[in-house]
């Protein structure tokens, strides 16, 4: 490093170069900054001043010799030689070598001397924390730490920080005191600084570091160093550690908890007005609890049972009822009664279900009819209890034939039978005459069976259902294919069946005025009788006997 310093005191500005060499390394000290090679070169010496102030010659070098002279006879008598640029060499730099020296150029004709000033420069070692507090306490102010800067020239200077952020000292809460030291025998700085700091609580974590300013730069910083901070419990928290809602059978852990520091490690806890005190640790376990158990819960400190906390303790139950339940069998038209009794915590949730199809709500049993028949499950909830009860309604009733239908099939060629039966246990089905079973279905005590057959005369068809409960019966006239083909191929079975139903209401017709004529002639005679008893004539008149010829005409017709 080389820098020239100019003094301005004189007539003439007397312009002194500096340079900055490196403790330890070898020193370079130029002369005239490489222009020293004039004309007519006789020599080249170099020369210092001493300690006393006294001149002293280092070494001379001819111009006409390879080789320069040495006549040094103190310490520099082996540390000092001469560049080929005519820069003076000093090995092994030392805080002693911080002096100036000159180089004088005689030529043939002239002699010019240029003076150099020697400092040197040692960065400090890494800033190092000592003599460190084991804790602070809170609002006491307290010696932190020393922290030490070693072996440097010039001296360093030490900042304390914390988190990063440079402390400043104010005379009261914080007061940093600096020194430097220097080693007699090297001549190396050493800086210290000690901080006395008036700690919070908000420091427990707070990280405290030394940072080392130095010319030579960069900058140096210390590890960091965190304290433990004193300060008394101000509150007290318990903690009720469990799942959550606590549910009866559950084992439940208080926790209490100070915030002083070090934390207190016994405890008074308060289980429902009883007293028990708790030694080593902060908890107390209630196992298996039950609802009996639900109130307030405290915990205190061993020597001020004032500074307290309490908890609620809720413990959530659930009990339920249901009648029925399990199997149940009941007969058509039957009336069941279903009740559910709850008892819970909360308020319970209640829904149910129909063979996993929920409902809006459950029925009323009041006439039961086939389709109320199946598993019905009833599940009731408060938050995180959850029960399921339910019971298996079976609905029976002995057969009974609902209808009886026939159609054709679709290509002409067969007779579809159709029997329609409720019952249950299901009816087994017989039919009077052989034919295919088609198929068969049963849904909410609903049976149907279906029957194709090829008539080759008129039949008449029975279909016969039963079960363990009783039977039913129903018969349906079917006429032959064949011959309805042959007689009326334009008519179907159905218009047959509107034929015959035509007679049967002209037959009836016929039947009916009959009756009514007999009923007039009856009239007509008695009418006759009591004449006679009163002396009139037998005969009545001729309107009369009109009419009933008339009757008597259309009832033998």
């Amino acid at each position: 490093f080389q820098q020239i310093i100019c003094c301005h005191g004189a007539i003439q500005p007397v312009c002194v170069e500096t340079v900055i060499g490196l403790y330890g390394e070898t020193i370079e000290v130029p002369c005239n900054n490489g222009n020293n090679k004039p004309d007519g070169l006789i020599f080249t010496k170099w020369k210092y001043v001493k300690d006393d102030g006294s001149p002293g010659d280092l070494l001379v070098k001819q111009a006409q010799k390879d080789e320069a002279t040495v006549s040094a006879t103190d310490g520099y008598k082996s540390r000092v030689s001469i560049a080929a640029n005519s820069s003076l060499l000093i090995t092994q730099g030392s805080l002693t070598d911080q002096r100036v020296f000159t180089c004088m150029v005689v030529s043939l004709t002239n002699l010019k001397e240029h003076s150099v000033e020697v400092k040197v420069y040692k960065k400090p070692s890494a800033p190092v924390i000592k003599n460190k507090a084991k804790e602070l306490e809170n609002g006491k102010l307290t010696q932190l730490g020393e922290c030490v800067a070693e072996s440097a020239n010039p001296a360093a200077y030490l900042i304390w920080m914390k988190n990063n952020q440079p402390l400043v000292d104010d005379g009261k809460t914080i007061i940093i005191t600096s020194a430097i030291t220097k080693d007699p025998a090297t001549g190396l700085s050493s800086t210290s600084s000690r901080l006395q700091y008036t700690a919070s609580k908000e420091d427990v974590e707070s990280q405290f570091t030394c940072t080392a300013n130095h010319v030579m730069g960069p900058d140096q910083v210390s590890a960091p160093e965190t304290f433990p901070i004193h300060y008394p419990t101000e509150k007290v928290s318990l903690q009720v550690v469990s799942q959550s809602p606590i549910r009866e059978g559950d084992d439940v852990t208080l926790k209490c908890q100070a915030d002083g520091n070090p934390p207190p490690t016994s405890f008074n806890f308060n289980i429902k007005g009883k007293k028990v005190t708790v030694t080593d640790k902060d908890v107390y376990t209630l196992t298996g609890i039950t609802r009996a158990d639900t109130g307030v819960y405290k915990c205190s400190l061993l020597d001020n049972d004032v500074m307290e906390s309490t908890q609620m303790v809720t413990v959530s139950f659930l009990d339920v009822s249901l009648t029925p339940t399990g199997k149940v069998l009941k007969s058509l038209g039957e009336k069941l009664e279903v009740s559910l009794e709850k008892n819970a915590s909360t308020e319970a949730k209640v829904t149910w279900s129909k063979d996993n199809r929920k409902l809006d709500e459950l029925p009323e049993f009041s006439k039961l009819t086939y389709s109320d028949a199946g598993l019905y499950v009833c599940d009731v909830s408060i938050e995180g209890i959850k029960r399921s009860l339910s019971f298996e309604l079976t609905v029976e009733g002995g057969p009974n034939i609902m209808s009886l239908t026939k159609r054709r099939s679709n290509d002409g060629k067969h007779k579809i039978l159709t029997c329609e039966a409720e019952g249950s246990p299901k009816p087994d089905v017989q039919w009077s005459v052989n034919g295919t079973n088609d198929e068969t279905s049963y849904f909410n005590g609903k049976a149907t069976y279906k029957l194709t057959v090829v008539p080759s005369k008129n039949l008449t068809v029975s279909c016969h259902v039963t079960n363990k409960l009783g039977f039913d019966s129903r018969n349906i006239s079917v006429f032959s294919l064949f011959e309805e083909h042959k007689s009326k191929p334009e008519k179907n079975e159905d218009g047959a069946e509107q034929a015959k139903v035509i007679v049967g209401v002209m037959v009836g017709l016929f039947l009916a005025a009959a009756l009514v004529g007999l009923i007039y002639w009856l009239y007509i005679k008695k009418t006759r009788q009591g004449t006679w008893k009163t002396g009139e004539k037998e005969t009545g008149t001729s309107e009369e006997s009109k009419k009933l010829e008339e009757n008597n005409h259309k009832a033998d017709v």
